[in-house]
């Protein structure tokens, strides 16, 4: 290579040294830099060596894939073997074949035509005495109810066609949260356009990952699937024992003061229990979340419109200021005889879920004519309290003729409760060694019987409890149990015939011999 040669390319470096350098002098803080490597080159030009060498090092260490590339960890099979495998497996169905039970349940659903309501006609031709959907006020058959409706149907048409957030909120809705949180006495509220989902989506849109959840171990099965959602630290008590409850988060708050790792806490439980019936004693909750600094998640799911002197839930019935619940979550979906949910608090609360709740940012919103109709029925029960007294009284007459008249079964379910959790005796279990399959048998044949002999009600129902959210959950089991609603749109004198009935049907099952397991006496 001759002496021009170099000479260009050495001409040639420095113009292109000289261009980085000016790109380079254009960053921010690059003269900062630049001293930085001077002086420490000067003084100490090891160092700068073994600094280069690390900053190549890390480059490489950030561009190089994190598996080797190189080596081939697998075996490596023939086509023959491949074929084999293939013909050998079996993929797993995506139902599991139904049980006994289930199939006998399957044959026998009674199909309702035209209106539910509380005489309903059935698909068969017979008309019975409708006791098993949540139809508590007979609002399904309020004429002013329906009337709004079919004006709402023909101004705004059959649906939204969007999310909330992306055009589908209407002034309807806006009313509707203005309505519920005026009538709950929050600073605002926030619908959902699916009962179910709202707990699901509510529960994870505020608890992440590292934070302590403390749940009740009764809770419903779309409360667990928000906690399984949330991946959050769950601890649980025993259900509605409040003493345990406290002994869980005083040690939540013991582990934290050893750990030093301060996380959020809440408590999550339901106003009315779901799968039990019974209700939750608001006041003690709220005494031990302001001792221990935890946030409370109230589920109202099935006390909303039910529990109080008009309705607005456990707060009323228990004169406790909703603004000391951190969020109320409930339903529109049962006594407001609409859809969707709702949940209530602070104006921080509510606005954060309008782009955190993923079934309020994915699902279309609301239609305007359940909108319309919650509100219309909310302010129905705000000016006629008187419903809620009727119901009361029919709830009265009904428990009545079934606890403790009869010999079988047991209400574990609130008083003002109108959907009547009824068990099978402890004794009765005991005496007669019954396992869950047999109880749930037994029970289906006394709503196959009552329905029979006029009266529809059902079992309590439910998706399997959900196992692997948080330790020391596997000992909860849900009671299989009858469930009677109850409903005002029946007269008192009605309501006790289909008491008797009931009654009389459970009898008849528990009293045959082929039930009688033990060949024990009736």
């Amino acid at each position: 290579m001759s002496t021009m040669d170099l000479h260009e390319i050495q001409t040639q470096l420095n113009l292109w040294l000289n261009a980085t350098s000016h790109h380079f002098q254009k960053v921010p803080g690059s003269a900062v830099l630049i001293r930085y490597v001077r002086a420490s080159y000067q003084n100490d030009p090891v160092r700068s060596a073994v600094e280069l060498v690390l900053v190549i090092f890390f480059i490489r260490y950030l561009l190089s894939p994190s598996y080797s590339t190189s080596k081939q960890n697998f075996i490596k099979l023939t086509e023959d073997e491949i074929d084999e495998l293939v013909e050998e497996w079996t993929p797993e169905p995506l139902v599991g074949e139904q049980d006994a039970l289930e199939e006998i349940e399957a044959e026998k659903i009674p199909v309702l035509v035209g209106p539910t309501g509380p005489k309903s006609k059935l698909a068969n031709g017979r008309t019975v005495t409708n006791l098993a959907s949540y139809n508590f006020y007979n609002f399904n058959a309020n004429e002013q109810v329906k009337e709004k409706a079919i004006q709402t149907l023909r101004t705004y048409g059959v649906g939204p066609c969007g999310p909330p957030q992306f055009y589908g909120n209407q002034d309807i809705h806006m009313k509707l949260e203005a309505d519920i949180s005026s009538f709950l006495g929050t600073e605002g509220a926030i619908v959902y356009a699916q009962s179910f989902s709202t707990i699901s989506s509510v529960i994870p849109s505020f608890c992440k990952r590292g934070d302590v959840i403390v749940a009740d171990k009764a809770v419903n099965y779309s409360i667990r699937k928000g906690l399984q959602g949330s991946r959050s630290n769950i601890k649980w008590y025993n259900h509605n024992d409040l003493d345990d409850l406290e002994q869980v988060m005083r040690k939540v708050m013991q582990d934290q003061a050893r750990s030093k790792k301060l996380t959020r806490r809440f408590i999550v439980t339901e106003a009315l229990f779901e799968t039990v019936g019974d209700t939750n004693n608001l006041p003690r909750l709220i005494e031990l979340k302001e001792k221990y600094k935890f946030r409370l998640i109230l589920d109202e799911t099935w006390s909303f419109g039910v529990l109080g002197r008009t309705g607005r839930g456990l707060t009323e019935a228990q004169n406790v200021d909703p603004s000391q619940v951190d969020m109320i979550v409930g339903s529109l979906a049962g006594p407001l005889c609409a859809s969707g949910g709702f949940c209530a608090g602070a104006k921080d609360v509510v606005e954060h879920q309008r782009l955190n709740a993923l079934s309020y940012t994915f699902s279309a919103a609301l239609p305007a004519m359940m909108a319309v109709t919650s509100s219309e029925t909310l302010n129905i029960l705000q000016s006629n309290p008187e419903i809620l007294t009727q119901s009361r009284e029919n709830i009265k007459a009904m428990k009545a003729q079934l606890d403790p008249r009869s010999d079988w079964v047991v209400c574990t379910s609130a008083p003002e409760n109108p959907v009547m959790v009824l068990t099978l005796k402890p004794d009765v279990v005991k005496a007669r060694r019954l396992s869950r399959d047999d109880q749930e048998r037994l029970l289906q044949e006394c709503v196959d019987e009552a329905l029979a002999n006029g009266v529809l009600i059902t079992r309590l129902k439910g998706m399997p409890i959900v196992r692997n959210i948080g330790p020391n959950n596997g000992d909860w089991v849900v009671q299989p149990a009858l469930k009677v609603c109850v409903t005002s749109g029946l007269s008192k004198k009605d309501m006790e015939k289909a008491g008797v009935t009931i009654r009389h049907a459970i009898t008849k099952v528990m009293t045959r011999k082929t039930n009688n397991k033990l060949g024990l006496p009736a």
